[in-house]
């Protein structure tokens, strides 16, 4: 069995629930893809690292990934492991959901590796409309980086795809909904 599809098998296991949800989007869905149950299980992180490093590595201007804290932050990390491992660095980053209250109540963590005009690929776990992906390129551009686009470990298909290349960024996704359950 290859790494893609071990992962699978890990996100059909642990991440992907029928049952009636309440999504980011405030949509209601009959699915449920908890993408951290599997970011966060030791061979899956592994795995889901490698992929989107490999998703990305032919983009030869990409210094970091990141996204908005939780469902970014264990695939953030696992890439740029995936990265260095591979003789690249692509450092991590993860964007806060507000700014830090304390110290220097910044909104962005590993900043230091972050020069202005960085070139960065956002990651998260599930797309659905894009809304919560296009927050957090805004938020990386405000912080002077330069977004290239959008990875996910599994686009809904429910016009997220649709919805952040109208806003002009390209997204790819390691899974669909339609590869993963049909």
């Amino acid at each position: 069995m290859n790494e893609r599809e071990r992962l699978k098998q890990i996100i059909l296991e642990l991440s992907y629930e029928k049952r009636v949800v309440k999504l980011a989007s405030g949509r209601e869905s009959d699915f449920y893809f908890d993408g951290k149950q599997t970011t966060l299980h030791a061979e899956g992180g592994f795995l889901a690292g490698r992929l989107f490093y490999e998703s990305i590595k032919d983009i030869g201007n990409v210094e970091a990934v990141g996204g908005i804290t939780l469902g970014a932050d264990p695939i953030a990390t696992a890439t740029s492991i995936a990265a260095y491992l591979d003789g690249r660095r692509m450092h991590a980053f993860i964007i806060r959901k507000e700014p830090k209250g304390h110290g220097t109540g910044q909104w962005l963590e590993g900043r230091k590796n972050l020069p202005a005009g960085t070139g960065v690929v956002i990651v998260e776990d599930v797309v659905t409309t894009g809304g919560s992906s296009m927050k957090a390129v805004r938020r990386a551009e405000e912080e002077g980086l330069k977004v290239l686009g959008i990875v996910t470990l599994v686009d809904r298909e429910e016009g997220g795809r649709e919805n952040i290349e109208t806003e002009g960024y390209w997204l790819r996704s390691i899974f669909t909904r339609s590869e993963l359950v049909g």
